[in-house]
């Protein structure tokens, strides 16, 4: 399992000849830099020097309240989740990589053993142990010990922060194979956030040949019209606005729209998806804001429209690595604030993040 996400505390002990600090999450608003002992390192696993981690939206929600929908901070954890660094040591039997590799890692250790991860479906695992997903550590640290098999090598071209920026990326990149989206497929995406941004260049990737993407915040949706989206819709947070606003998106996307995205979870925008996507059409749900919704379902049956979940991703870490390399995306611009690993500089990066604003997304460079 993936020893760098145990939890052994932040007792004593030095691992590579130096002492391994963390950020630990200890409290409602309190971020502390403080020691994290590295378990031994298995036959399977490499320890790695952690060089980019980014602040994911989940890792603001557990600092502001110690909790994300059903998991809950017991006690203290360290954060971050989305991360990539170099191989210092691999253990015995490990014949993939070799120390000074640059890696970029996919956080969630599945148990290989039960039904769904003998089907293909680990991400839906129960027994997943998740980076910074309680009472799983994270990785933002010096070092970590985690599986080799859940190391991708970075190719050449692509930079460590780009590697640690697979981790939202693959979110997009699973969310458009699970609804098959193609050179015919016209796509609408709800929520110009992080994870709105990289869906729509997943989709872009994925060979659709029109977005169109929507939001509250304009500069949100200036970013994305510079990022590639054909055209952008500012809506309202009233409900009652959804009728005439389904009528400005399909203006907008010229035809009729056969995917949409809702990247974020809302009464308001599940129900605009299943009003503004065609009979016959998905609707896939990948933003969680609210735990529970009620929503226009029995119209949306008697279209056909499939409503289609998305939890986290599997076996993207390759495919986001060629899209990377190859130029077909580029996340470079989605990067827009960089801080060091310091006790100041981390409370200032999960205050930057938190703020929103011009933060899209928040990389720490250790």
């Amino acid at each position: 399992m993936g020893k760098g996400g145990v939890s052994h505390g932040a007792g004593e002990g030095k691992d590579g000849g130096e002492e391994n600090m963390a950020a630990w999450l200890v409290g409602i608003k309190t971020l502390k830099i403080q020691r994290f002992k590295l378990p031994s390192l298995g036959p399977y696993d490499v320890r790695v020097r952690m060089k980019a981690v980014g602040i994911c939206g989940s890792d603001v929600h557990y600092l502001k309240t110690l909790r994300c929908a059903d998991f809950i901070v017991k006690e203290p954890m360290v954060i971050g989740h989305e991360c990539a660094g170099v191989i210092e040591e691999v253990g015995s039997e490990v014949k993939s990589l070799v120390p000074g590799d640059r890696v970029a890692l996919e956080p969630g250790i599945s148990c290989w053993r039960c039904d769904l991860c003998k089907g293909g479906r680990y991400n839906l695992c129960p027994d997943m142990k998740f980076f910074a997903t309680p009472p799983v550590h994270g990785s933002l640290a010096n070092q970590v010990v985690h599986p080799a098999d859940l190391c991708f090598k970075l190719p050449d071209n692509v930079s460590l922060e780009e590697g640690a920026m697979c981790e939202p990326l693959s979110v997009g990149v699973y969310a458009c194979r699970r609804t098959n989206i193609g050179p015919e497929t016209r796509v609408l995406v709800l929520g110009a956030g992080p994870i709105g941004l990289v869906t729509m260049l997943a989709a872009r990737a994925f060979g659709a040949p029109r977005i169109v993407i929507v939001d509250v915040d304009g500069a949100r949706l200036s970013v994305a019209k510079k990022l590639g989206a054909d055209e952008i819709v500012k809506v309202s947070t009233n409900s009652q606005d959804i009728p005439e606003e389904v009528a400005e998106i399909h203006k907008a996307m010229g035809t009729e729209v056969d995917v949409t995205f809702d990247c974020v979870g809302f009464n308001k925008t599940l129900s605009t998806a299943l009003g503004a996507t065609r009979a016959g059409g998905k609707v896939c749900l990948i933003g969680m804001g609210h735990g529970e919704m009620t929503v226009p379902l029995t119209p949306a049956a008697a279209r056909e429209i499939d409503v289609i979940g998305v939890f986290r991703y599997k076996n993207t870490w390759p495919l986001c690595l060629e899209f990377l390399s190859s130029g077909k995306i580029d996340v470079k611009p989605l990067i827009t604030h960089r801080f060091g690993f310091s006790q100041k500089e981390v409370e200032q990066a999960f205050e930057t993040s938190a703020r929103g604003g011009t933060a899209i997304k928040v990389m720490f460079n250790l």
